[in-house]
């Protein structure tokens, strides 16, 4: 009798563990979406991909929001306000301080401005009236999807006079002005131009003119030097950082211009000879890019401390995958200057943790993603230029929105992001640039209607950014 009760006591407790091994288990699954997407109109191959949302992330409570500072601060810990904006890295995890010291991420739209072709232009003036109204209303709406920032080439001066409370970065272009004088130099026109139109693919760090320009340029930032809601500065977009631009500085340009000037002494000093192209090892040519790169960090990084010492240097906004985005020379070096890696995010599904934790321990620096975007097929719109993909749905940008921002924010290094863009491009509109001609890029088409189904998706991460980085950090 008591063997027998005992058998079945065992079996009871057997039993019990079963099921709550087998409830465990259900606990612990992750709830996966599942996305179509393709590279662009014209690619007949349509793949499944995976999508995080946190609707489905076990036991993550998204019910309340969290208490936040006057400037969008997660009050969880204060730690020295000092009126500005700054980084730290805290219990491992990096983050933006707000002016009052308290942990922040900037979650922002990029080109957040009045539309610009004509279309959107009258618009813009039957649904606001003014570019003023239009300013202080679409800033409200981003606000009321979880935004608390502006992105690169946003209507800074527009929104600073309404008095928005957006975070906003600035843009200033010293290489992308001084390419416009070099063109006039050279006739109106370069050989061998890369895509974004420097000759040679070289950006030209090298010659004594750019000095006197960056100075020039970058004076223009002091105005803003005490203004509370600036994030940063980026200093212009994905430059040529090529990984043989040590070659293509001996190769192409010509003996007595600075570029090859500085790079034949660079190459005979490291080989202790007169030294050619020959000579030329990859070892040689990673640690050029980072004098070269260095080159040019040194200037433009002391000129903005000189015109404005109170806020952060963001970068330059690397963007090329095999280039700079792999280069541990280069991160070396924007770890020296930058305050926050500016990095522009496209053809992959979602960031990859090992090629994040690359840029971090290269750096010892923070990131933020200031480009990245999928265009949806429901827009009506062609959809067949710039880099992100192509989905289905409206519904299905925001299902790759969170996934992507859940992936990022594992990383515990990312600080920020910007979605790439604000307003839809208009396919009428001929005087853009190319890859900006006829896609759904926008949180708002055309007319500034919202894509609702795309933006309740990004609300619902961004109204619970903070505990989504207290519950991966668990």
């Amino acid at each position: 009798m008591k063997k027998t009760a005992s058998s079945l006591l065992l079996m009871t407790v057997i039993i019990l563990s079963m099921i709550s091994c087998d409830n465990s288990s259900k606990k612990e699954k992750v709830s996966f979406q599942k996305v179509e997407a393709r590279q662009n109109a014209t690619d007949p191959n349509w793949k499944t991909y995976t999508a995080r949302t946190i609707d489905g992330l076990p036991a993550f409570d998204y019910s309340k929001d969290p208490e936040t500072s006057v400037y969008g601060g997660w009050k969880t810990f204060q730690l020295a306000g000092t009126g500005f904006y700054r980084v730290e890295k805290r219990n491992n995890r990096w983050w933006i301080i707000d002016p009052e010291g308290y942990p922040f991420i900037h979650k922002g739209v990029a080109v957040f401005r009045p539309g610009r072709s004509d279309n959107q232009k009258s618009a813009l003036k039957q649904k606001y009236g003014s570019n003023d109204n239009w300013a202080v209303q679409e800033s409200q709406m981003l606000k009321e999807y979880g935004f608390n920032g502006a992105g690169a080439w946003s209507a800074v001066d527009l929104l600073r006079q309404n008095d928005v409370d957006l975070a906003y970065t600035v843009i200033v272009n010293p290489m992308g002005s001084y390419k416009r004088e070099h063109i006039k130099k050279f006739g109106g026109e370069y050989e061998m131009a890369g895509w974004q139109g420097y000759r040679y693919d070289l950006a030209m760090v090298f010659d004594p003119e750019f000095d006197v320009h960056v100075e020039e340029e970058i004076s223009k930032i002091a105005r803003y030097a005490n203004d509370k809601n600036l994030l940063g500065y980026y200093t212009d977009n994905e430059l040529p950082w090529k990984n043989d631009a040590l070659d293509r500085h001996l190769k192409y340009l010509g003996k007595d211009e600075a570029g090859y000037i500085a790079a034949k002494k660079w190459l005979d000093e490291r080989k202790g000879k007169n030294a050619s192209l020959n000579d030329i090892t990859e070892q040689d040519r990673l640690a050029f890019t980072g004098f070269y790169f260095e080159t040019y960090m040194k200037k433009v990084a002391a000129a903005i401390r000189k015109y404005d010492p109170n806020h952060l240097y963001l970068g330059c906004r690397f963007n090329q995958e095999s280039e700079e985005l792999s280069n541990p020379e280069i991160f070396k070096i924007a770890g020296q200057y930058m305050d926050i890696i500016s990095i522009n995010h496209y053809r992959k599904w979602e960031p990859v943790q090992e090629i994040m934790q690359n840029w971090t321990n290269w750096s010892g620096k923070s990131f933020i993603i200031t480009e990245w975007y999928t265009k949806g097929e429901d827009s009506g719109l062609p959809n067949n230029t710039g880099a992100g993909w192509n989905v289905r749905t409206q519904n299905d940008r925001g299902l790759f929105y969170q996934n992507f921002i859940i992936e990022l924010l594992k990383s515990k290094a990312c600080v920020g992001w910007h979605w790439f863009t604000y307003q839809d491009n208009d396919p009428e509109d001929l005087t853009t640039d190319p890859s900006n001609r006829d896609s759904n890029k926008g949180i708002v088409n055309s007319a500034f209607e919202p894509y609702e189904p795309l933006v309740k998706n990004m609300k619902l991460l961004n109204d619970h950014v903070y505990e989504l980085i207290q519950y991966l950090d668990k």
